[in-house]
């Protein structure tokens, strides 16, 4: 080890001291990891791997018949327990914003090597209503999108889409009711013409119901676009 790595090496060990880092998933203080979370959190994440599918992925098929979509994207598989489950409770509801921003990274990267997703004019995050987000303090898919943003070097656009309705949540609704649910709850801003490819950024897709709303009003409001989607998790 020359010096220069081991001055890196003791000033890396110096700041983990002062400033220590924790895994975003379960906690526990890290020793050498430079991905943010530890080992054993690592190794429960179910990777969908879809950026290797040469053909339709489950998420593909999700969509056929609702909305016509260029490609879709998620990064994980969403189990109810486990370190998906964690890491997406803790980014809605214990302020780790941080974890939108880490994991719209790996996101990106991903994204950058599919093809169809290199002609990005935007990316819009589904909004949360104003007086949820006040509440929580920010939009999750908000979080994830500027993480995309990041690596893609594709502008998150915050106008595009709004929340109109303060629906009550989706979690715990099957598909129907999901449906019934966020009929009316989106409405798209014309401010301009707009063309071009547009990713819609979203937390977790279980029924799909959601981003097939957001693509609808933002497809019939902006009748040039095309719209990719993408999430952190996808439900099994």
């Amino acid at each position: 080890m020359n010096l220069t790595q081991q001055f890196k090496t003791y000033r890396d060990d110096f700041l983990q001291l002062i400033y220590p880092q924790y895994c975003y998933s379960c906690h526990m203080e890290l020793v050498g990891s430079k991905s943010g979370i530890c080992g054993v959190c690592e190794s429960e994440l179910q990777y969908t791997l879809f950026e290797n599918y040469a053909e339709p992925s489950a998420l593909d098929k999700l969509f056929w018949g609702r909305i016509p979509l260029e490609k879709t994207f998620a990064l994980l598989y969403f189990t109810q327990s486990g370190a998906s489950q964690r890491i997406l409770h803790d980014l809605k509801y214990n302020s780790r914003s941080e974890l939108g921003v880490y994991y719209g990274q790996e996101i990106g990267k991903r994204l950058k090597t599919i093809e169809g997703l290199n002609d990005l004019s935007g990316i819009i995050p589904v909004p949360l209503h104003p007086k949820k987000q006040f509440i929580r303090g920010y939009n999750q898919a908000e979080k994830i999108a500027n993480g995309v943003s990041e690596i893609v070097d594709v502008p998150v656009e915050h106008q595009m889409l709004r929340r109109q309705v303060f629906a009550e949540s989706q979690t715990k609704k099957g598909f129907l009711a999901r449906w019934d649910n966020i009929q009316q709850a989106f409405k798209a801003s014309k401010q301009q013409d707009k063309t071009g490819h547009y990713l819609l950024v979203d937390d977790v897709i279980t029924t799909g119901s959601t981003l097939e709303v957001c693509a609808k009003e933002l497809k019939q409001k902006y009748p040039g676009i095309r719209v990719s989607v993408a999430s952190l998790a996808v439900a099994q």
